[in-house]
């Protein structure tokens, strides 16, 4: 309802409750003045602002337009019947006659009364509901012809007294909700006993909006007036409810609150009497801290800040705990804190060579840091990425690379990660938050310049939940972690003197934004060689320690390292290689605990019961004993690798068949070789009908692991002249690269594991692209001891080193 309804029995004092002139006051008249009212076809029309005159209500409207105050002076003095019609718009101050809604309202002037403040305010009574037809007249005002609008009126059955009656009860429950609508009003609605005056009273009343008002009005119906008047009326009735309902809450609240306050001063007082308050002990402990931090000044200034915000807060409310535990991080990082590099670079060298045999690259690269840093005095730390296969020792290098330079160490796993919040952190709003791993790390080793190894950045992951890759490009980018910005602290971090090693296994799972800043060092696999020189000065010490044995205790030769390594072991690394000592370890350590007597020489008989059988195989050359077998290179995640491609033949209409679980691009370097050949079939000597009487099957062995890559090309190629020809290929040969239908060899990558894999097969000679000879070039000398390289820029180049001249024997002639 209106809330000018507690005027409805004040009719003397109207200057003091108009404002302005679209607001109106309502004033009961309990009679129909429509019932033999005939409205003129002519009338002066009176535009109003904000408001919708009903028939039989009585409401006074604030005049201030010279024109309508032109008029009402004019009719005053005349019949005093004039019509009231809504404007559209509101902010149009001369309204036309377009600019009303033409559904309106009869009206008689009761009276005009002249206002302290120079205003005029007219009594009007609406008399009927006409139409606007047309405009006679549009100065000095509107005057427009009008016809009367039909009133359906209903019978009074128990339906429309039931709606009646619901229409009062509403009104009457909104006035009791209301706190500006005085109770009396409740009364003067029980004492309306016409039923469209009632209607129309409340209508004028109701709190809604204009356009609605006017939906009401232009009901004929007074049935279906009185049934959308139930609707508005129903809403008001629940908005009015909801507003009761949150401001008894907040009264609640508000009593609760000073309770609080009541008890909480009490609670001081008695601390204060015992001896002081714990929870300002706790902060004037903060301020002594904050004074010994090597923080910037804005910093201070953002702590003291965030200190005066706990000190204003209920120690019993939850927001004081999130705020204290909040400081507490920020006084805990260690800002400006570094620990003192070590410049000794011999000592450095020493460390690094101690710790971990091989690996030159990265040390070289540590010990030029550290010879810039000790001429230069300061420097941004490098961003370095060791990748390579599992089990190289990408990760325990962090460690020994600290050591050397004498920084603290940290270490954050990355695989498996998909919240981004794990890196920047949470909003301290949020329940728990927490900053992110990155400053939790920095502020458990309490430096500002550790060495920071995030392990397995290849294996980040990315869903709904966020990119934390995306997250990593601020923290890896020597340009803007000077300015690390964590969600949880709200304050910038400097990480730029952090040394960041990542490690990977595939770089290509890496994104190239993420790729562009960091160093890229490949740490390859080993040779043997270079296995049992490790297992002589890492592994195997370690073992013995870990098992309680002494050195004395046990011993084997580099002839059992080998066995080992190469029939038990298939992998670059060393990992493997290491759960194999540790388990010939334990069995001499269960011997020793047992008192069963024992060698603790160990020899090849003693390694077959311990080990069992030999695991692998398939790394060894198996010979060319076939035409259409071929030795291949590959590259695994876990290292090179070797692997077989074999072409047979037999009667059919030319049908090319690959299988062994073999990849999109595999395929297609198989089709491109046969169509090679088929082109090239006279330069190889092969009758041109036998591609339309012979299929051809290429298969590669392993079919339960899958193989993709263009690498193979060149070994498909030789593999289908040898079954084509039934030319054997050179023994203890293998080879790698692309190919083309023109016949080029294309570079592949990967070089040094296929490499290291061919030495453990025993491979003797090995076909590259001339591309890849930059590549052999920057290989250590002992990883390509004991092999020849053999340079080709075109497949007749590898059909000429690898198939021998003469024919096998014994063999069906296929053509």
């Amino acid at each position: 309802m209106s809330n000018n309804f507690k005027y409805i029995l004040d009719k003397t004092l109207l200057s003091d409750f108009i404002d302005d002139e679209s607001e109106f006051i309502p004033i009961i008249n309990d009679e129909d003045p429509g019932e033999l009212f005939i409205t003129p076809d002519i009338l002066p029309v009176l535009p109003l602002k904000n408001a919708v005159l009903f028939p039989g209500v009585i409401m006074p409207i604030t005049v201030g337009r010279e024109k309508s105050l032109q008029l009402v002076r004019d009719y005053n003095v005349k019949n005093k019947i004039i019509a009231t019609a809504t404007q559209k718009d509101v902010k149009i101050e001369n309204p036309l006659f377009t600019d009303l809604y033409e559904t309106a309202t009869v009206a008689k002037i009761v009276k005009i009364l002249e206002m302290p403040d120079g205003n005029s305010t007219v009594i009007l009574q609406g008399k009927k509901r006409i139409q606007l037809q047309h405009q006679v007249q549009e100065e000095p005002y509107i005057i427009a012809s009008v016809h009367d609008r039909m009133e359906i009126k209903p019978e009074i059955d128990q339906e429309f007294e039931a709606i009646l009656s619901t229409l009062k009860d509403m009104s009457l429950k909104i006035i009791k909700l209301s706190s500006n609508i005085p109770n009396e009003a409740g009364f003067a609605i029980k004492n309306i006993s016409n039923p469209a005056f009632l209607v129309n009273f409340i209508s004028s009343n109701t709190d809604t909006e204009v356009e609605e008002k006017l939906l009401l009005l232009d009901a004929d119906n007074l049935k279906e007036r009185a049934i959308l008047l139930m609707k508005f009326l129903a809403r008001q009735v629940q908005m009015l409810e909801i507003k009761s309902d949150i401001l008894n809450k907040a009264r609640k609240n508000i009593d609760q609150q000073q309770r609080d306050y009541f008890l909480h001063q009490q609670m001081k007082t008695i601390q204060s009497e015992l001896g002081g308050n714990s929870s300002e002990r706790e902060i004037e402990d903060m301020k002594s801290k904050a004074q010994q931090k090597k923080w910037s000044e804005a910093t201070a200034t953002f702590f003291l800040k965030e200190l005066d915000k706990l000190q204003r807060m209920n120690p019993q409310a939850g927001e004081h705990s999130v705020q204290m535990n909040y400081l507490q991080t920020l006084l805990d990082l260690p800002w400006n804190e570094y620990s003192d590099d070590n410049f000794d670079l011999r000592y450095a060298q020493e460390v690094l060579d101690a710790d971990h045999y091989g690996l030159e690259k990265v040390k070289e690269r540590i010990i030029e840091h550290l010879a810039v840093l000790k001429l230069k005095g300061d420097m941004k730390s490098p961003i370095i990425c060791l990748y390579g296969p599992p089990g190289v020792g990408k990760t325990s290098l962090g460690r020994s690379i600290a050591k050397s330079l004498n920084r603290k160490y940290a270490r954050m796993s990355l695989g498996g990660l998909h919240d981004e919040a794990e890196i920047r952190g949470h909003r301290k709003t949020y329940i728990g938050a927490m900053p992110g791993r990155i400053i939790q790390n920095i502020k458990k080793v309490g430096t500002s310049n550790p060495v920071f190894i995030l392990d397995e950045i290849d294996k980040v992951g990315k869903d709904f939940r966020g990119d934390p890759e995306s997250a990593l490009l601020e923290v890896l980018d020597p340009e803007q972690n000077k300015e690390f910005h964590d969600n949880y602290l709200e304050l910038d971090y400097d990480l730029s003197k952090v040394m960041f090693i990542a490690t990977a296994n595939n770089i290509a799972n890496i994104s190239s934004a993420l790729r562009d800043r960091m160093e890229m060092i490949d740490v390859s696999g080993y040779i043997v060689e270079e296995k049992i020189q490790i297992a002589k000065k890492h592994l195997i010490p370690n073992q013995i320690e870990n098992n309680g044995l002494s050195e004395t205790m046990l011993s084997i030769n580099d002839e059992c390292l080998k066995y080992m390594i190469m029939n038990h072991t298939r992998e670059s690394g060393v990992r493997g290689l290491d759960k194999k000592i540790a388990k010939v370890v334990r069995s001499l350590a269960k011997k020793i605990a047992l008192d069963e007597v024992y060698d603790k020489h160990i020899n090849l008989e003693m390694l077959r019961v311990i080990l069992g059988p030999p695991e692998y195989h398939s790394d060894e050359y198996q010979g060319n004993e076939f035409a259409g077998v071929v030795t291949g290179l590959a590259w695994t995640a876990v290292g090179g690798d070797i692997l077989f491609i074999e072409t047979s033949l037999s009667k059919g209409k030319g049908i090319l068949t690959m299988t062994g679980n073999l990849g999109n691009v595999m395929k297609e370097s198989a089709t491109i070789a046969l169509e090679f050949i088929k082109a090239h079939a006279q330069q190889f000597d092969i009758p041109t009908d036998v591609f339309e009487n012979w299929n051809v099957h290429v298969h590669v062995p392993e079919g339960a692991i899958p193989k993709d890559g263009p690498s193979a090309g060149i070994t498909m190629v030789s593999s289908m002249v040898s079954a084509f020809t039934q030319r054997k290929v050179k023994k203890h040969l293998a080879m790698t690269g692309e190919i083309t239908l023109r016949g080029k060899v294309l570079p592949v990558g990967g070089i040094k594991e296929k490499i290291l894999a061919a030495k453990r097969a025993g491979i003797k000679e090995i076909i590259l692209s001339k591309a890849n000879q930059k590549d052999i070039e920057i290989i250590g000398d002992i990883y390509i001891e004991g092999l020849r390289f053999i340079y080709v820029d075109t497949i007749d180049e590898v059909i000429s080193e690898a198939i021998l001249k003469q024919k096998v024997k014994n063999t069906i002639k296929v053509y």
